[in-house]
């Protein structure tokens, strides 16, 4: 017999109260219709009330984001996880102070690009099949080197208006059949 498909949620890049007032208003009823079993928080939470709220639908794995040193500092940068077979590495993907600082540099003379990211989220999940991870504010769903690189993008309401508030799904088989979707919030 099959094991049945294991949803998880995945959300990043909340910033409350930093960058909205408060979680987006379509984020949870999303998450509860979806039915997921566990929520994935790729970091830059700000507040651990979203935390609290996202543990009312499910239990809650979060990583700490460049946002998160003061209110969160407790959370750890990465996470292994395994859920049926299938692990999972939950990272921010700052990489840290000096990487972040690293990359902005990059970002503002050169723009957003994911192969930046890459070699970093590989060499911190070496031996995963799923890599989570926030920062960006842009969604990804990729395989790269035989593994799903998924970025759910953010909740609030960014910069570039052409990029919609968004959650994520990951939908994980043990036959190795996993995928993902982004879900855009009106």
């Amino acid at each position: 017999m099959t094991s049945p498909v294991i949803k998880l949620g995945v959300v990043a890049d909340t910033h409350i109260p930093d960058k909205a007032k408060a979680l987006h208003p379509q984020v949870l009823p999303t998450l509860r219709q979806a039915g997921v079993s566990a929520i994935l928080h790729a970091g830059d939470i700000s507040s651990p009330a979203v935390l609290e709220a996202l543990g009312e639908i499910a239990p809650v794995y979060a990583v700490r984001g460049n946002r998160d040193w003061m209110l969160l500092s407790y959370l750890p940068l990465h996470r292994a996880l395994a859920f049926d077979g299938v692990t999972v590495g939950l990272t921010h993907s700052h990489g840290g102070l000096r990487n972040y600082i690293i990359g902005k540099f990059h970002y503002i003379a050169e723009g957003y690009n994911l192969e930046r990211f890459k070699p970093r989220l590989l060499e911190t999940f070496p031996g995963t099949d799923v890599i989570v991870f926030g920062h960006t504010h842009r969604p990804v769903i990729r395989w790269l080197h035989g593994k799903l690189f998924f970025n759910p993008g953010s909740t609030c309401p960014s910069d570039k208006r052409e990029i919609p508030p968004s959650v994520g799904i990951l939908y994980l088989r043990p036959d190795g059949q996993t995928t993902a979707e982004i879900i855009p919030l009106e």
